[in-house]
């Protein structure tokens, strides 16, 4: 006797057998990828092979964003080693199988670290910088190093001697991508890889980060170490990450705070951890604060309108979300704190890279800036400030200017925070930058940096979360929340809120899926 089937299982049988949706690697999360990782839809060698794919069709071909000094040739077999102990005991961390972009003058073990300048094009280092090692430790991998602004000198543009050319802006071609962690950013933008760390003096993770659309925090200085990372100015150098969403850099962050023997600014740190920065990302964590317009630090004749109509929407944003405003909030007396002069800068970038030169030996080929300087290894638009730093006193950590920087410090800190508490406030905002990106070589139109003063002459914590954007929604515009020391945690929930309440996001145009 014959059998017929049911119709539906006939149907079924007929129909072409369904595949799962291949993984898109544009603008996915570390969440996404282990979402991804435990349902079996995803590895870390087909995750990491997607971005190296990106790189290769985007970085120095196409659009030729240019961001990518070196790729890791080890990647591709450290991310089948994940693989292999994914399947015996799941995730290896928090941050298992996350391909990081790592700023060029991160040491990283084995990998060329040349901090953009071709008198170290030779340095492989036998260590990795703290950061690095603690994100390794966590499970990430170092995908690539990053270009970035030679010698960490420019907030403006991201070009150096051992990288030819600039840096592009993944959202418009012929525009900057700030500085000095521009390649860091870009990559991330495009989705070159899933986070990145970058370094930040005056400017470089947060302004970065606004031209391209990013989240960056710069923490409290002596919360994060930057052992292992070339110096500027230790008084004011920050490293830390860079990231397409406030709760990547966040998952990011809680991996690298804490203290180390190699950085003694961070000898306090353990007395504010543990914190749970993750913990912290709450939708309605601007219900109920207090935030201060902090139009001290973005008004003057050369701001944008634009930039400024977008960041008066972005408070109207915040106010909508539950926060009360507070505008303006004024720091008193500020006018009056003279930074002092004559006697040069205290430490700086001299004393600073000598030392960091003289620590690694032999395994660098210039020993001293002066030595820096001989080697002609350097981009030629840096040379007269190497010569200016070379020519000035070194002026070590008791000398009187530092004794002076130090309490100028201590005099912007007590009026920051006396007006904090005045006003109550949870946090001030501003825009990162006053002035849209410039197109690439201009150096004569307004840049409009806003980050070099308050963060980093207090030393307290900003974090830039994207705003939206002008020039008929082509070109990013960021927002700085900035706040007392320690204060992370209310930072990074504010930053997330808003995020969350505003989605002002997108992908560059110029770095489609691939298909």
């Amino acid at each position: 006797m014959i059998r017929l089937l049911p119709a539906v299982l006939v149907s079924a049988l007929l129909l072409p057998a369904q595949t799962a949706a291949p993984f898109e690697v544009e603008e996915t999360t570390i969440a996404q990828v282990h979402d991804a990782m435990k349902a079996g839809r995803l590895t870390c060698a087909a995750l990491v092979g997607h971005y190296l794919d990106r790189i290769a069709a985007y970085d120095k071909n196409g659009p030729g964003i240019n961001a990518i000094v070196l790729v890791n040739p080890e990647v591709r077999r450290e991310a089948e080693e994940l693989d292999r102990r994914f399947k015996q005991t799941g995730l290896t961390g928090p941050l298992h199988c996350v391909p990081m972009i790592v700023k060029d003058n991160f040491e990283t073990k084995g990998l060329r670290t040349t901090n953009g300048a071709l008198a170290l094009a030779a340095f492989i280092p036998d260590k990795d910088a703290f950061q690095v090692r603690r994100v390794k430790e966590a499970g990430a991998l170092v995908l690539a190093k990053s270009n970035m602004a030679e010698w960490a000198f420019s907030p403006y543009e991201t070009v150096s001697s051992i990288l030819p050319g600039y840096t592009r802006n993944p959202y418009a071609l012929d525009r900057v991508t700030a500085g000095s962690s521009g390649g860091t950013a870009a990559a991330i933008a495009a989705s070159f890889g899933l986070v990145g760390l970058g370094s930040d003096t005056g400017n470089s993770i947060r302004g970065p980060s606004s031209h391209q659309s990013l989240a960056g925090i710069r923490s409290t200085m002596g919360l994060t170490s930057r052992a292992g990372v070339f110096p500027l100015s230790l008084s004011a150098d920050i490293a830390g990450p860079m990231a397409r969403t406030v709760e990547d850099a966040a998952k990011v962050f809680q991996v690298i705070v804490g203290a180390d023997p190699n950085d003694p600014v961070t000898a306090d740190a353990g007395k504010h951890l543990p914190q749970d920065y993750t913990g912290a990302l709450q939708r309605d964590a601007l219900r109920g604060k207090v935030i201060g317009v902090l139009r001290q630090a973005y008004e003057r004749e050369s701001t944008d309108p634009e930039v400024t109509r977008v960041f008066l929407n972005a408070v109207e944003e915040l106010r909508r979300a539950g926060a009360t405003i507070v505008d303006p909030a004024a720091i008193e007396g500020l006018d009056a704190i003279r930074r002092p002069r004559g006697g040069g800068a205290c430490m700086g970038f001299k004393y600073d890279l000598n030392r960091f030169l003289a620590a690694e030996g032999d395994r660098v080929a210039v020993k001293s800036l002066a030595e820096v300087i001989k080697s002609g290894g350097y981009h030629p638009s840096v040379q007269r400030r190497l010569e200016t730093a070379e020519s000035g006193a070194e002026n070590g950590p008791e000398t009187p200017a530092c004794q002076a920087d130090r309490e100028y410090r201590d005099k912007v800190r007590e009026a920051v925070l006396k007006t904090m508490d005045r006003l109550k406030l949870d946090a001030f905002v501003y825009p990162t930058w006053s002035n849209p990106p410039r197109l690439i070589g201009d150096l004569n139109s307004p840049a409009g940096d806003n980050s070099q003063f308050f963060s980093p002459t207090t030393g307290f914590p900003a974090i830039n979360v994207p705003m939206g954007f002008t020039r008929g929604g082509v070109l990013p515009a960021g927002m700085t929340i900035f706040g007392r020391p320690w204060s992370e945690t209310t930072l990074i929930g504010l930053a997330y809120s808003y995020e969350q309440a505003t989605q002002h996001r997108h992908p560059p145009a110029s770095t489609p899926p691939l298909r």
